[in-house]
């Protein structure tokens, strides 16, 4: 009996143990049923809020999105008001900027609505431009709307430092080399055949004197990488032309052409305005020019170091250093008379800078959009402003729609013949010698620049800038969309297509401009 007592009292201590552990497991089996029970409610209620909150009123979705922006410009003005007065009134400066933008807004969003099938999609570039038109010349809006020459070649002059900024940027070193002279052939080529042309035939068609016949020239002698980039970038994910490197080509050169057009631009409008012989005036531009190099150099270097790469917020500094240095330039430049060195100082500053730079170029790219796309509404808004039904002539657009023309048939037949010994075949040629048309961006910023300066200092010259403001106004209307129209159909039909992923892609992620 002795001995079986510690028995039982063992076995009862082992039934005890098991009975608490299956309480345990059922209690922690219930609890888990529990949040299980729980998790899935909530996981139905949060499906259920959607539904519940998915009713007129409030709005949700598009309609609250184009309510809450509606308002935020509204106050965007009520806070513009507050702060300026009467200039924020109907006939001020800022009320007319700020109509200006929002006009130019819905008319690229209004584009970009439009959707016709088997067509590519218009650039919202367009639809800003036509903005702009509109307000000039609908009576209604252009009794309230001005805005003064002195603000919209400011901001000109600002929008042309981003694009000069963002071409340099552009600019990638290793693509460069990769392409070697038949980039250089075709961002160089085309357009001084085109601004010879042009000179040509303004010269006998329009009554134009020889220097603003070049003048006119290198306003329609750049293509708009705005056109051009967003188009060969589909052509580039879908495999077209990517084993020949034709998009690689056309982006890479887009930049330098660009470049090449605005200081051709800069070295005739310092002739045309400036008095003394011809050779003095050739002579100091090409001063212009050298001065514009080594302040360019000299800047590109300095940035390179300056700010450290040790510091916190290293790319918002120096994308800041970068425009203050650039805006300073160009618009310095032009105060002091020496034109042609401001574009030039940017482009060669902002390209050695980002040399040195590794991730904070991306950065500093995404920075100078956001720049670009406030100012690009303000830009073509205010260039289509400066075009008035009532003061053109059937005939003078007649001549000019007739120039454009010919100079641009002059430049795609050069381009087809300067891309028969860079190795493509027939189709490739046809291809990027209509890919190398479309105008935008550069028309926009330059042409408005020889009238501005006209109204300034040369009255006596207002027609013939006025002329070249029409020239430039009717290269974007023209080529723009026919430009999109033409890569994007023309593409898949004329370029072979390769599988992306069996290819070694170069295309550096040019920004738009």
């Amino acid at each position: 009996m002795h001995t079986t007592e510690p028995e039982n009292e063992h076995l009862e201590d082992k039934n005890i143990q098991s009975s608490v552990t299956s309480q345990i497991l059922t209690d922690s089996n219930t609890s888990e049923h529990e949040e299980t029970k729980e998790i899935t409610f909530s996981k139905t209620e949060e499906t259920k809020e959607p539904h519940m909150t998915n009713s007129a009123c409030p709005p949700q979705g598009t309609l609250n999105k184009y309510i809450t922006n509606g308002i935020l410009y509204f106050m965007l003005w009520c806070v513009t008001w507050s702060i300026s007065g009467l200039d924020s009134l109907p006939g001020g400066n800022l009320f007319g900027l700020l109509m200006v933008f929002y006009f130019a807004m819905m008319g690229g969003k209004l584009l970009e609505l439009i959707r016709i099938p088997s067509v590519p999609q218009l650039p919202p570039l367009l639809g800003m431009l036509l903005a702009g038109f509109i307000i000039k010349n609908v009576p209604v809006l252009s009794e309230f709307i001005h805005v003064s020459n002195v603000w919209s070649s400011t901001l000109r002059n600002i929008a042309l430092t981003i694009i000069l900024i963002r071409a340099g940027l552009g600019l990638d070193p290793q693509a460069l080399k990769h392409l070697k002279g038949i980039c250089l052939r075709l961002s160089v080529g085309p357009c001084l055949i085109e601004a010879c042309s042009t000179a040509v035939i303004s010269h006998f068609l329009m009554n134009f004197p020889w220097q603003w016949g070049f003048l006119l020239g290198f306003v329609v002698g750049a293509v708009s990488p705005a056109v051009v980039v967003p188009s060969m970038l589909n052509l580039q994910d879908l495999g077209y032309g990517i084993k020949e490197g034709i998009p690689t080509l056309l982006v890479a050169a887009s930049s330098f052409d660009d470049i090449m057009a605005i200081t051709g631009f800069s070295t005739c409008m310092s002739i045309v305005f400036s008095t003394g012989d011809v050779l003095h005036n050739i002579l100091s531009s090409l001063r212009d020019v050298f001065f514009g190099m080594l302040i360019g150099m000299v800047l590109g270097i300095f940035v390179q170091y300056f700010p450290s790469g040790d510091q916190t917020n290293l790319t918002l500094k120096r994308a800041c250093l970068i425009v203050s240095l650039s805006v300073s330039a160009v618009l310095g430049s032009s105060r002091i008379g020496i034109h042609a060195a401001g574009g030039l100082c940017t482009v060669i500053l902002t390209f050695i800078g980002g040399m040195k730079w590794t991730k904070e170029k991306i950065g500093v790219r995404k920075i100078t959009t956001t720049a670009w796309n406030f100012l690009q509404p303000l830009l073509f808004g205010l260039v289509g402003m400066e075009v008035s039904v009532a003061s053109l002539e059937a005939n003078t657009l007649g001549i000019c729609v007739a120039t454009l023309s010919l100079a641009l048939l002059v430049r795609i037949s050069f381009t087809f013949v300067l891309m028969g010994f860079s190795g493509f075949n027939v189709k490739e040629k046809i291809f990027i010698a209509l890919s190398w048309m479309p105008k935008a961006t550069v028309q926009a910023v330059l042409g408005p620049l020889a009238l501005e300066r006209a109204r300034i200092s040369a009255p006596h010259l207002e027609p013939y800038s006025k002329d070249v403001m029409t020239v430039a106004f009717l290269a974007i209307l023209i080529t723009a969309p026919n430009g999109a129209l033409i890569i994007d159909l023309l593409g898949p039909k004329l370029l072979t297509r390769h599988d992306p992923k069996n290819i070694n892609l170069k295309l550096p992620r040019v920004e738009l401009h």
